[in-house]
């Protein structure tokens, strides 16, 4: 029997990759290693399970048992991968060698977690995965405060979330406002002044010196010496590729695992795919780049080298009471901007210094506007 192709991890790109394969070939042998249960969800949804009174079963769409009998894999779940032998092509669990013929790392990434003092700093919940909520959804449904720590998109949704099912919200961030990489000032100020009405509490240009337990709570000291008691720590700090397996093994490791143009790292028939592979210096850590990176890794796979093309990205941010989406470069290299505003909401346009309209940000009633920016812009790859 020929070696398998072996993925490491379970999330949206390994499944995706998987599903593909599957629609060409049957029964080419495909072997999966993951950490966690295996289940099939969507991880975007853990951004609005509060609001939505969701359980982690909720969010199930396949059980690993199903996902691995409906695609003809054979999953280990709960299971870590020890090492990777590149020269011999296997990869080591708990001693015993399984050989490859192809080898993909979709290992995912980590919640960043800022480093504090204080005793409380191992109650920071992370919401990274269905298995980081289902330890923690039990602890936050009784919460009624809540602080979180990071500005980002990620952090802002969660927190639009948990403020609209009724908890208080604390949110704590060393830049200047809302969504600072991503939003122009004028969207970010808007967006902000929206979470602040609806009650949520922002600490810009502050950081957690430290955490500590009290009777009442977690007690959070800010940088500025604020303190605020709350019932729960949420991190939305970022992300950090986890790149051990891939430079134990030899690949080259940027911020995140360096792949070129067909999902192949620096080590021979080994590959990446998801929020750990970096693609012309970028980690993508959105569903369409990692959805068309899977369907292009298929075709490698299956023996049609496919170089992979991304078009303009379209980013939906999930905060309902200010709808937002944007494209392309909306705070880098523009030179200048183009607004349109009105009682319905904004368009807004950001041109380099050609004069060439390199992003776009649409809010609420200007939705109409998205397709027809996103196809003005040039590909991202």
């Amino acid at each position: 029997m020929s070696a398998p192709i072996i993925i490491i991890g379970s999330g949206f790109g390994s499944y995706q990759l998987i599903k593909t394969i599957r629609r060409t070939d049957k029964h080419l042998p495909i072997t999966v290693f993951t950490l966690d249960e295996g289940h099939d969800y969507n991880k975007p949804d853990l951004s609005h399970v509060f609001s939505n009174k969701q359980n982690s079963a909720d969010l199930i769409r396949l059980s690993a048992q199903e996902f691995a009998s409906e695609n003809n894999i054979t999953l280990h779940a709960f299971t870590k991968v020890d090492c990777i032998d590149s020269v011999q092509q296997q990869v080591f669990v708990n001693g015993v060698a399984y050989p490859y013929a192809k080898l993909v790392l979709a290992t995912g990434a980590k919640t960043f977690v800022p480093p504090m003092l204080g005793n409380a700093t191992d109650s920071v919940i992370t919401l990274n995965s269905l298995r980081e909520f289902d330890s923690a959804q039990l602890q936050l449904q009784n919460a009624q405060t809540v602080l979180v720590i990071g500005a980002g998109i990620i952090g802002t949704e969660i927190a639009m979330d948990l403020n609209h099912s009724g908890k208080i919200v604390v949110v704590v961030d060393p830049s200047h406002g809302v969504m600072a990489s991503m939003l122009p000032e004028l969207v970010a100020s808007a967006l902000q002044k929206k979470m602040v009405n609806m009650g949520v509490v922002f600490e810009f240009g502050r950081t957690i010196s430290s955490l500590n337990k009290t009777e009442l709570g977690i007690c959070a000291t800010l940088s500025s010496g604020q303190t605020y008691t709350v019932d729960c720590v949420i991190s939305a700090a970022g992300l950090k590729a986890n790149v051990g397996l891939a430079r134990q093994s030899g690949c080259k490791v940027n911020n995140g695992l360096v792949v070129n143009n067909q999902l192949q790292t620096s080590v021979n028939n080994i590959y990446a795919l998801g929020d750990c592979a970096e693609i012309n210096g970028k980690v993508m850590s959105y569903l369409q780049p990692i959805l068309l990176s899977a369907n292009a890794l298929a075709k490698t796979l299956l023996g049609q080298p496919t170089d992979l093309k991304l078009p303009a990205m379209l980013v939906k941010v999930k905060t309902p009471h200010m709808p937002i989406q944007l494209g392309g470069n909306t705070v880098t290299d523009v030179a200048s901007w183009q607004v349109d505003i009105d009682a319905l909401g904004c368009s807004v346009k950001a041109y380099n210094e050609q004069k060439q309209i390199i992003g776009f940000v649409v809010t609420e009633g200007h939705m109409n506007n998205t397709f027809p920016l996103l196809r003005a812009l040039p590909a991202s790859l």
